[in-house]
């Protein structure tokens, strides 16, 4: 009788053990999912907020350029009559105003996909306002894996990191702010390359690097991590002193497609 109390003490124990275990396990992957949720809400959220802010820029540039369209007119017009008067001095500086106001709504970035055309010609725009030397060279095919939406979202999130570093130079620092834009075909694949002059005097780890970016930025690198990970493609990060830059290859089109 004891050896029956006992064995039924030690089978309730192990059941008991049993439940808490599977509880604890389950308690685990409950707030596994629940984490993984936040944190792809949260990353879901930045994105959005990341659309909508290419979407107000290029909006921005688009505006501007249809008001310039406006009054194109009344620029002939004035131009004309300064002829008319023969007023040169007054017309070149008339003409330099509006050389200034055309570079500083230049889309002239032709890439063969609208998207990031609208994506390229907006950041490089605010990169210029910002007295940041840019030089850019895009071209991309029509058949690509990667969706438009994550091409330009990959882009926008690399040149939002690109304009905030070199905002971060001081005026009389001798450090050139600039930005070196290269998107086309390499090694049948396409080809992202994005380099940049930061204020960062010391080579640092790129994991180092990843982990100082804080809030959106730091979502921002996170976003394109994923998303070229989504189509099998590859990053490559290299930080020097006073350079940063980034490179990506991505598949043109999957196997599948290709057969």
């Amino acid at each position: 009788m004891k050896n029956q109390q006992v064995n039924i003490s030690i089978s309730t124990i192990i059941l008991v053990k049993i439940i808490f275990t599977l509880l604890i396990i389950a308690a685990v992957i409950i707030t596994f999912i629940i984490v993984k949720h936040k944190d792809e809400k949260r990353i879901g959220d930045f994105q959005d907020r990341i659309l909508k802010k290419q979407r107000d820029e290029v909006q921005n540039v688009y505006q501007t350029m249809r008001a310039w369209r406006h009054d194109y007119h009344n620029h002939m017009q004035s131009i004309k009559a300064l002829l008319a008067m023969n007023q040169i001095a007054e017309l070149e500086k008339y003409l330099d105003s509006l050389e200034e106001d055309l570079d500083s709504i230049d889309i002239a970035i032709k890439t063969g996909n609208i998207g990031l055309d609208a994506i390229l010609s907006s950041k490089v725009s605010i990169a210029r306002k910002n007295q940041i030397d840019v030089n850019c060279k895009a071209t991309v095919p029509k058949d690509l894996e990667i969706s438009d939406v994550h091409l330009c979202a990959i882009v926008g999130n690399l040149l939002d990191n690109a304009i905030e570093s070199c905002e971060k130079i001081k005026a009389d620092s001798k450090i050139l702010p600039f930005i070196r834009i290269y998107i086309g075909i390499f090694k049948k694949q396409l080809y992202i390359s994005i380099t940049n002059s930061t204020t960062e005097t010391k080579r640092k780890k790129i994991s180092e690097f990843i982990t100082s970016k804080k809030g959106d930025h730091g979502l921002g690198l996170k976003r394109v991590d994923k998303l070229v990970a989504k189509y099998d493609g590859f990053v490559n990060r290299k930080n020097e002193p006073g350079v940063f830059s980034t490179e990506i290859m991505l598949p043109m089109l999957s196997q599948d497609k290709v057969k």
